[in-house]
């Protein structure tokens, strides 16, 4: 989704919100809507556990961690994936050298192959952390875990970031201070939640496309055409312009060694 949105009524008028509450459960929940072209996701994000749960529990105590499990069992089963999912979103210079790559690399090198007729003609703004870098991150990391991993592992990920940095966005109850803020809005957070969503998509359409699973190895060919239909992604849906990655790309030759290593290496299990 477009960066250029200017406020939350703005976004109100081209996505659909339903917010409701469980009788049975008494959880609350939103439901978010949006179309592009002939196709529509939706995103529903209800109370839950979130990363700071998560984080304080293994800061804990082994009571802290049985708590968490009773709370969310599918912690349990995912846990190896968990980690491999945050080592390729992380930077780790320590298990990699000095020049490691992550996900937000990826996304970073998308806005570096935006082509000059285009960045002529977008406000300076778009090309910074809350512009099309934000955006591509987003779709990119959540493409990239739904192609690997599962949709449903991509959706955890995503939820438990959005409650951890936003509760809020699941009553659409907001202070006037959360709506003007600079770094946490719920503007920003919710069009973070859209793009969840499209990269969701994207990521199941590649990995049927390109038969991707746990165990492929990637190679830079592959690497390559996977981006570069990401970037076709971005040049619909933003009118944007864009030189495509190549397979001798530093960024591509470092991602795909990385990303073979944490699918394989028994060293990267928790």
């Amino acid at each position: 989704m477009s960066t250029r949105i200017s406020d939350l009524n703005e976004l109100q008028e081209m996505v659909d919100f339903e917010y409701v509450t469980n009788a049975e459960t008494d959880l609350a929940t939103v439901k978010i809507t949006h179309c592009s072209g002939n196709k529509q996701v939706v995103s529903i994000l209800s109370e839950g556990i979130s990363e700071g749960d998560m984080k304080d529990a293994a800061r804990g105590g082994l009571l802290d961690k049985a708590e968490l499990m009773y709370c969310a069992p599918y912690l349990l089963s995912i846990r190896y994936d968990l980690f491999r999912v945050f080592m390729l979103a992380r930077r780790k210079y320590e298990d990699f050298g000095a020049r490691d790559v992550a996900f937000y690399d990826l996304a970073l090198s998308s806005v570096r192959n935006i082509d000059s007729l285009t960045l002529a003609s977008i406000n300076p703004r778009d090309t910074g952390e809350k512009g099309f870098i934000n955006t591509f991150n987003h779709i990119t990391a959540q493409a990239f875990v739904t192609t690997v991993f599962s949709e449903e592992l991509a959706n955890f990920i995503a939820d438990s970031h959005e409650r951890l940095h936003m509760p809020e966005l699941i009553t659409g109850v907001f202070t006037d201070s959360m709506l003007i803020h600079p770094h946490n809005n719920p503007l920003d957070n919710y069009v973070d939640i859209i793009n969840n969503e499209w990269g969701q998509e994207i990521g199941k359409d590649l990995k049927q496309k390109y038969g991707i699973t746990k165990n492929t190895v990637w190679t830079p060919t592959l690497l390559t055409s996977y981006l570069n239909d990401l970037q076709a992604y971005y040049t619909w849906s933003m009118k944007i312009g864009m030189r495509p990655f190549r397979e001798t790309d530093e960024v591509i030759v470092k991602f795909c060694k990385k990303l073979n290593r944490v699918m394989s290496d028994e060293d990267f299990e928790i």
